[in-house]
């Protein structure tokens, strides 16, 4: 395939260079001093809601008052707690009925959706400070970064995997629905040439249908950059490809879009705008299948710059499975610690993927991990973590998270000036994350509880692992009823697994998608959690502490129930 660089790519080149270059300036002063730029950032946030009901509430002018950086953390830690979702529900929940200057001031852009620690989803609340300060400013670097570790990244076309920009509504019309979604439906026109499909794509609901859409439009173009968080998308892409590559080829051929799959008409017709013609593709695209077989992304887009994904923590894994399909040339740029819930920074290089905290964007604090069980453990600040070393990281953000309790462990990785670099580690107590559903324990516990009150089977004990290698969970249960035999134990499971899909959102996504497979079933044999507690007590546990997770990432504990199986 001939190099095929879009209409004003240098351009797109220049001004995101000069708007990046400003970013990075502004980073490079900031970082200088962190102290500064810390107390600078909290006053700022704490005076703009200080006549929110939260603010009034937790003595927001009252901390003001404070005269020096150290009075200022001291007083915000003294009036205002550590929180999760659940403590600011309320809050949020008055916005979303229409109530203005709850916790911030006015309403939201939006809403960002998310799986919650209960069966309801969170709905983070995006503001319009927050979205310009954050998403515009740190996307304005993320790609000025491409750039300087790949020059040629914007020449071709730009392969974007996002969710829907708007979902729905909340009670006072207010929109929810994906930021990633949001961010591109509102990057400038000048980059709109970049993104081979319309965002109509994304509303396709069957997931092959989607896929088959979105790799229809992108075979055919010469795509330089992907930019999708989690690996296993881009599995799932080569996937559809490799089921479905003849078809690809007709469409491009004929200037199509297959009718086999179902396509709501008004998205089709969004699609089919850009579509003409093509047969010196589709000839490439036969010549590639007779000379390889099996046709990869190095060989359907051998001038790949970057491909922008996760590849830490649980990724790697899937990272590892497709990451020899790009051509030796493509750089792999982290996409970097970020939620829901709070951007704190970016991966600047490639070389360097570790996740640069913007310290004059969100107020951080920072809780060691070897005080995580303490009633009152030591808070640290931005300027006080040492490299190496792991900690919880606590966040206040313009978006009306007051010390949100992002439950990771994050490793202090570097800095830059006095900012930390940091990457993931691993989420702490209760929450899995196999391929980005983040289940937790509560909805697992709670899901089991009313699949008894479905099949009326009762259990003794159950515990739930993660299996990382095989992409799925393991449940095992101790029943009541020793006669139930394996079959209604794997009955038992699929309606647990439907009341999962109920509560959390992300799973339901993933399992539909089947980035996540069907979880597997285990019978345990009579008084297991006593024979598993003997056990870990005669390794050295004291009896007094000892505490088990209902649902863990845990191979070492995964192996000792293994043995308790019938």
């Amino acid at each position: 395939m001939k190099e095929q660089r879009v209409k004003g790519w240098w351009f797109i080149r220049l001004a995101l260079t000069i708007v990046g270059k400003k970013g990075i300036r502004e980073l490079t002063k900031a970082s200088k001093n962190a102290l500064k730029a810390q107390e600078e950032t909290l006053r700022s946030f704490l005076s703009a809601a200080q006549e929110t009901v939260y603010g009034k509430e937790h003595h927001f002018q009252d901390i003001l008052k404070a005269q020096s950086p150290e009075d200022l953390f001291a007083c915000y830690r003294k009036w205002v707690p550590i929180n999760d979702y659940e403590d600011l529900r309320p809050y949020i929940e008055r916005h979303k009925q229409g109530e203005p200057d709850v916790l911030f001031p006015g309403k939201p852009k939006m809403y960002a959706t998310t799986s919650g620690t209960t069966k309801a989803p969170k709905w983070i609340p995006i503001t319009e400070r927050y979205y310009q300060e954050v998403y515009k400013v740190m996307n304005q670097l993320w790609f000025y970064g491409l750039i300087m570790n790949k020059p040629k990244v914007f020449y071709g076309k730009t392969l974007s995997i996002v969710g829907k920009a708007i979902e729905g509504a909340a009670p006072d019309g207010t929109v929810y629905g994906s930021i990633s979604g949001i961010s591109q439906r509102d990057i400038p026109r000048f980059m709109e040439v970049l993104h081979p499909s319309p965002a109509d794509v994304f509303h396709i609901p069957d997931y092959k249908a989607r896929y088959y859409a979105i790799m229809r439009m992108a075979i055919e173009q010469d795509i330089t950059l992907i930019l999708t968080a989690n690996p296993s998308t881009l599995i799932e892409m080569q996937n559809n490809t490799n089921e479905f590559y003849d078809e690809y080829v007709q469409d491009i051929e004929k200037g199509t879009l297959s009718h086999r799959f179902s396509i709501h008409d008004t998205i089709r017709a969004a699609l089919e705008k850009r579509l003409k013609p093509n047969p010196e593709r589709a000839s490439e695209l036969r010549a590639l299948k007779a000379l390889y077989g099996r046709v990869l992304p190095k060989h359907y887009w051998p001038h790949m710059q970057v491909v922008n994904v996760w590849f830490c923590g649980n990724t790697k894994i899937f990272f590892e499975k497709i990451k020899d399909s790009f051509p030796e040339t493509c750089v792999f740029h982290e996409m970097g610690y970020f939620a829901t819930e709070c951007r704190p920074g970016i991966v600047l290089k490639s070389n360097a993927p570790d996740t640069v905290i913007f310290g004059h964007k969100v107020f951080f604090e920072f809780i060691h991990e070897s005080e995580l069980e303490h009633e009152n453990p030591h808070i640290y600040r931005m300027d006080e973590v040492k490299q190496g070393e792991r900690y919880c990281m606590i966040v206040t953000t313009s978006a009306g998270l007051y010390r949100y309790n992002m439950n990771d462990l994050v490793e202090i990785t570097g800095f830059i000036n006095e900012f930390p670099t940091l990457k993931l580690i691993q989420k702490i107590n209760g929450i899995v994350n196999i391929t980005g559903e983040k289940l937790y324990e509560r909805q697992f516990v709670e899901a089991v509880y009313a699949t008894e009150q479905e099949t009326g089977n009762q259990v003794a004990f159950f515990i739930g692992f993660a299996d990382i290698s095989k992409v799925r969970y393991r449940f095992y249960y101790e029943f009541v009823n020793a006669d139930i035999n394996q079959e209604r134990a794997e009955n038992f499971t699929r309606v647990l697994d439907g009341y999962l899909k109920q509560y959390n959102i992300e799973y339901e996504t993933k399992r539909s998608s089947n980035r996540l497979q069907e979880p597997e079933t285990a019978l345990l044999v009579k008084e297991s959690f006593e024979k598993f507690k003997s056990t870990c007590i005669d390794q050295g546990y004291r009896d007094g502490q000892f505490k088990l997770n209902l649902l863990m990432q845990d191979e070492k504990r995964h192996a000792m129930f293994k043995k308790l199986v019938k």
